[in-house]
């Protein structure tokens, strides 16, 4: 389970250094196998680190998409299009690409976000700029009710 947000150098070559608890994890699920892809969900631009493992199982859902349907090819596209498998270097380390980059704004410093699963790799300015957005999102409750995750109320 990938939980936590660490701040990170990238390098002048585009290397991200892997925590080491998160390396050792990695090790052990995915043989230090993971792929990286942009995010085309959200307008707030981040990249999607998976385990070989979580993608495999994206990758074969995508797949799935109907080949007829515009919306599941471009999501295809994006997806497919932008991932990269890498494998984690002796140094533990992993190299993003230009354009992963540039699609993600991704200056020197990054957040690596820990989401059960994957990793969001996040521009550290991005990151920040974004928390409140996200902390109003989440406490604007016109309801008058609590947050509820089937059937666990927060």
């Amino acid at each position: 389970m990938f939980l936590g947000v660490n701040t990170l150098n990238v390098d002048a070559k585009g290397r991200l250094a892997i925590p080491v608890k998160h390396r050792d994890a990695l090790a052990e699920c995915c043989a230090s196998r993971v792929t990286v892809t942009i995010n085309p969900i959200s307008k707030a631009r981040c990249l999607w680190l998976f385990p070989d493992d979580e993608w495999r199982k994206v990758a074969l859902k995508l797949a799935e998409l109907p080949a007829m349907d515009g919306r599941s090819q471009a999501l295809k596209r994006l997806l497919l299009g932008n991932a990269s498998e890498i494998e984690i270097d002796a140094q533990g380390r992993i190299l993003l690409s230009a354009e992963q980059r540039r699609y993600a704004g991704l200056g020197k410093r990054v957040a690596l976000v820990g989401q059960v699963n994957k990793f969001e790799i996040w521009d550290e300015q991005a990151w920040q700029g974004n928390l409140d957005n996200w902390l109003d999102q989440v406490a604007d409750d016109t309801s008058g009710s609590t947050a509820q995750l089937d059937g666990i109320t927060l």
